[in-house]
């Protein structure tokens, strides 16, 4: 299955009111097969980005649970996530 074949859809969308960085909490489902639960929409210096999802390790550090593996889909989840999130 190619890249170009793979359908993005934001399932759900939580926005998080507050006075940190974080914007929003997003469900991604990929091809109607995949769902990715947890993304989350931070506002950084330059700016809105997506954070995939982390889990906390034996160790005390953060660890990603997903991880886009090439940057054409980094960006593509991206794009998808941060598209739902001004829409809305």
């Amino acid at each position: 299955m190619s890249q170009d074949s793979l359908t993005f859809k934001v399932s759900r969308l939580y926005r998080v009111n507050g006075e940190g960085a974080l914007r929003a909490f997003a469900d991604l489902s990929i091809a109607d097969s995949i769902l990715i639960r947890g993304i989350r929409i931070i506002e950084g210096q330059k700016g809105l980005f997506v954070s995939m999802p982390k889990q906390q390790g034996k160790d005390s550090r953060w660890y990603d649970t997903v991880r886009p593996l090439s940057k054409e889909m980094r960006e593509e989840i991206s794009t998808t996530v941060l598209t739902a999130y001004k829409s809305e």
